[in-house]
């Protein structure tokens, strides 16, 4: 199973290992071709409603693939408008090759009768596809009632038209105008709502590599974008708690944390560091804590300032002093937010009972301190950071020449990144980057989009100085790295 916005991640990481969309849409189109021809023999009518985007280009291929067949492509638009250049592309092919296509620009226009003036025998529906929300508008919702008031056997491509591919429900509520199919294709993986349905659903493979899935790319970032119309907090707030024994590594944690998009960053450091800590920039929130060292009677006023934020990086420069490892045992036990913890905080978490949602950043040095298991084979290391990630009920981002990222179920790896990476504080500068990706998503999506992008970040930097690659040298760059490109 794999669900509408992971398989929007997929299809993109895809494209960055090399896999063209155009490649992918002529295998879609193909394997919609064949469930054709396998409930119809050649000669029959084959109406092909096409909308104007990848769905609808899926469609326009199939139509080359159906020779021996009557087939009529109808556009519900104009060409011109067609959504996407490979979709448009397949379009122009069906000219070329001589295939009947209509175009609709009036819903009142639709008329998917063969030559005879009989329905069709196969309608394909590839008016939109997964991912669209809300109810079926015109022409579409026209274009829908008139395929299901005909006896043609009706195929839908990825999903039918009106069907949130998610859940299996009408997009625009019960009673709501929707394609009823007789068969689904649909491709890669099916997706969790198809089994509601009434209908026969064929999985094909249209070649897409098993490593879209395993590795982090460009896809994991899709969505994450600001939207237009937030206001400040909205793309989150998040409280550093740590420092002490250090000023940068908190620095770079919270200035990583604004870099990677978060509107609000607040620093909670002892008293002693404060002062450099805020010098470092204007940007930061600065909340001092009596002392030199944070400690057991900073709980309550850590625990204040956290309820006002979104996430809490938890760890960065915070040492190992006495109190240190007390001061987050039980500020974790009351905690039921979320927080990355990281540095010295992580010994702590496999005896605390807590209810907050933690995302733990260790290196492998670090996870044998928890007490998980490390191996040199990247794919036996990830099978065993899977399964600490099941018993610890948390999400691991385990750091190495390949990452490994896992919640217990899934597990991700990530390849950006380079030898330089390992000069101190770039750890902190990836606490705070998923930090702030975990204010505007789930935790294992965030520590695996987060160890992509500061890779990406690590990577930029080290084109540009070499071997002289510092830790400051990252935060400025993940805005770029950001980039789903």
């Amino acid at each position: 199973m794999i669900t509408t916005d992971r398989m929007a991640a997929v299809d993109a990481n895809a494209a960055a290992l090399g896999v063209p969309r155009k490649q992918l849409m002529e295998s879609s189109g193909n394997a919609v071709a064949r469930e054709v021809r396998a409930v119809a023999e050649p000669g029959a009518t084959v109406a092909l409603v096409c909308g104007r985007g990848n769905n609808g280009g899926d469609a326009l291929v199939a139509a080359r693939f159906l020779k021996g067949y009557d087939v009529t492509a109808h556009l519900l638009g104009r060409p011109e408008t067609i959504r996407t250049d490979i979709a448009r592309e397949n379009w122009d092919a069906l000219e070329a090759a001589e295939i009947t296509a209509e175009t609709v620009t009036d819903s009142r226009d639709i008329d998917l009768a063969g030559p005879d003036g009989d329905d069709p025998d196969v309608i394909v529906d590839a008016m939109l596809g997964s991912g669209v929300s809300g109810g079926l508008r015109e022409p579409e919702r026209t274009a829908a009632e008139a395929i299901n008031a005909t006896d043609a056997t009706v195929i839908a491509v990825d999903v039918p038209s009106g069907i949130d591919a998610d859940t299996g429900d009408p997009t625009g509520g019960p009673d709501s105008v929707r394609v009823r199919a007789d068969r689904v294709v649909t491709f890669h993986a099916e997706k969790p709502g198809l089994a509601a349905l009434d209908a026969d659903v064929t999985v094909a493979d249209i070649g897409i590599p098993a490593a879209a899935e395993r590795f982090t790319g460009p896809g994991d970032l899709l969505g994450l974008d600001r939207d237009s119309d937030s206001h400040k907090g909205d793309n989150g707030e998040v409280l550093v708690v740590g420092g002490g024994p250090y000023t940068g590594a908190p620095t770079l944690s919270a200035l990583a944390a604004l870099r990677a998009g978060a509107d609000l960053v607040r620093v909670a450091c002892p008293e002693r560091v404060a002062g450099a800590v805020q010098g470092f920039s204007p940007n930061l929130i600065v909340r001092a804590l009596p002392g030199d060292r944070v400690g057991p009677a900073h709980v309550d006023r850590v625990a204040s300032l956290a309820a006002g934020n979104d996430v809490v990086v938890l760890g960065p420069g915070l040492g190992r002093g006495d109190g240190t490892h007390e001061f987050v045992r039980e500020f974790l036990t009351a905690f039921e937010g979320r927080a990355v913890v990281d540095a010295d905080a992580l010994r702590v978490v496999p005896d605390v009972d807590t209810d907050a949602d933690l995302i733990c950043t260790p290196h492998q040095g670090e996870l044998v301190g928890m007490g998980g298991e490390t191996a040199s084979d990247p794919d036996a290391r990830a099978e065993l950071v899977r399964e600490f990630a099941a018993e610890v009920g948390h999400a691991l981002l385990v750091k190495g020449a390949v990452d490994v990222i896992s919640d217990g179920e899934d597990v991700r790896l990530n390849r950006t990144g380079n030898p330089g990476m390992t000069v101190g504080g770039t750890g902190d500068v990836l606490a705070g980057t998923v930090g702030a990706l975990a204010a505007v998503t789930d935790p294992f999506r965030a520590a695996a989009a987060g160890a992509y992008v500061v890779g990406r970040a690590g990577d930029a930097a080290a084109e540009a100085n070499g071997a002289g690659l510092v830790a400051t040298d990252l935060p400025d760059r993940l805005p770029e790295a950001m980039r789903n490109e």
